[in-house]
């Protein structure tokens, strides 16, 4: 796998990508950085980076992700803040999947210097 691109769209391989957030090497620098690498665990079924990349006052206990799920890309339409000079930031973004297309506007939050996902809504 190392020679494909990481499933977040960016033309990187996935190890020197959001693979390198995954593993723990890294903790992603932005808020759409982390939204990428949360679309790209959901893709490889990494339920524990997202609960662990979730803001602890609304992370849930646990995490079922459904197996049979195929993402299938993932485009960012907005970013407002969330750079290195903000502790706050929201990114709306629409990921594809086989039979349809989520569209989610997610809030991020910095908590101990780290980006997390707080929550999102789901516009019309």
């Amino acid at each position: 796998m190392t020679t494909r691109s990481c499933p977040c769209g960016l033309p990187k391989p996935y190890e020197a990508c959001c693979g390198r957030f995954h593993s723990g090497a890294a903790a992603a620098p932005t808020a759409e950085a982390l939204m990428r690498s949360r679309y790209s665990a959901f893709v490889k079924g990494d339920a524990a980076y997202l609960l662990r990349t979730w803001h602890p006052r609304t992370r849930p206990g646990r995490l079922d992700l459904d197996p049979g799920m195929r993402w299938t890309g993932l485009e960012i339409l907005d970013a407002v803040d969330g750079s290195a000079f903000h502790t706050t930031g929201v990114v709306e973004f629409r990921a594809s999947y086989r039979g349809g297309a989520l569209r989610e506007r997610s809030r991020f939050e910095r908590v101990d210097g780290a980006w997390v996902y707080v929550d999102g809504e789901f516009p019309a």
